[in-house]
């Protein structure tokens, strides 16, 4: 806020640019703004829901990805449910989904509290290990020869452990813990609380913003992970739901389903055309973050400016 003085000798305060009301054209200019941004994000999934549940005729006629509605069908959804493959591989991504959200979220609440408080033991170099992964990252080949060393190869944990820990999500995570009041921590020390306790009943229930959209963060890396299993994974019945996507539209890979193998090379062999077979794995990839956004949209704001530089 800036105070002026007239001429008049009277003071009058200025308020910044970015404070002021917007004009008319300024509202137009970003309703008009925000519609493109939804239509640039939205048309793609309404191209991607409706090739889904297109008609197979709908499908030949467009030459591919249906835009104009011209007959619905569901059959794609029941080749893909009916099957085993993307079933299966659907029950792989929501446990490792799961269990690897839980399990890194409270890595790494644990090691961020551990490194937000200043007396700690070995606090600086564990500190500087953390960042130091900012810079330097292990490399494919020593990551395989740690994980089949630990003998997790062909095993669900090796989807897990080798990313249960992020060295940004950490940090953002000791950010928000060191902005909390040492004087709270201090008083309940006073009052005979452990460190554990002090984590348990005071730190995490006033860090529930952050925990959210870090859980976000992880589970939605998760969810979208393939590599791991690509390096890690020789069983294609263990392999997760964006495994079986990858290799499917990628490599061309045939898929097992109710009525058979769907041919990837569309020249007609299976029953549900190829691309409408497609666009259901897509949909059904989407569906489970989509549905676990909105609960924690609320948290994410504040979350996500955690650690910023506030003027």
């Amino acid at each position: 806020m800036t105070t002026i003085t007239r001429s008049n000798g009277t003071r009058s305060q200025l308020r910044p640019v970015w404070d002021e009301e917007p004009s008319l054209i300024g509202k137009i200019g970003k309703a008009l703004s925000l519609a493109l941004i939804v239509v640039v994000i939205l048309f793609p999934i309404y191209i991607v829901v409706l090739t889904s549940i297109s008609s197979p005729k709908a499908i030949n006629e467009a030459g591919g990805l249906v835009i104009v509605p011209d007959g619905f069908s569901f059959a794609a959804y029941n080749e893909v449910l009916g099957g085993g493959v993307v079933v299966r591989a659907l029950i792989v991504s929501i446990c490792v989904t799961t269990v690897g959200t839980a399990l890194s979220l409270a890595l790494t609440a644990m090691a961020a509290y551990g490194l937000s408080r200043p007396g700690s033991l070995f606090h600086r170099p564990l500190l500087f290990l953390v960042l130091i992964t900012f810079l330097f990252g292990p490399g494919i080949i020593p990551s395989y020869l740690l994980v089949n060393s630990l003998g997790l190869i062909d095993s669900y944990w090796s989807l897990i452990l080798p990313s249960a820990i992020s060295a940004f999500n950490l940090v953002v995570l000791r950010a928000f813990f060191m902005a909390i009041p040492g004087e709270v921590i201090e008083s309940a020390r006073i009052e005979g609380a452990s460190d554990f306790t002090i984590f348990r009943k005071l730190v995490l229930p006033l860090s529930k913003a952050a925990l959210a959209v870090i859980g976000l963060f992880y589970a939605v890396a998760y969810w979208n992970a393939f590599f791991n299993a690509l390096l890690y994974l020789n069983d294609s019945a263990k392999w997760p739901l964006q495994m079986v996507l990858r290799t499917y539209i990628l490599d061309g890979a045939p898929m097992q389903t109710a009525s058979g193998t769907v041919d990837p090379s569309g020249l007609g062999l299976a029953a549900v055309p190829v691309t409408s077979v497609k666009m259901a794995v897509l949909v059904l990839a989407m569906i489970p973050v989509a549905a676990v956004y909105p609960f924690v949209q609320r948290h994410f704001i504040k979350g996500v400016i955690i650690g910023a530089v506030k003027g």
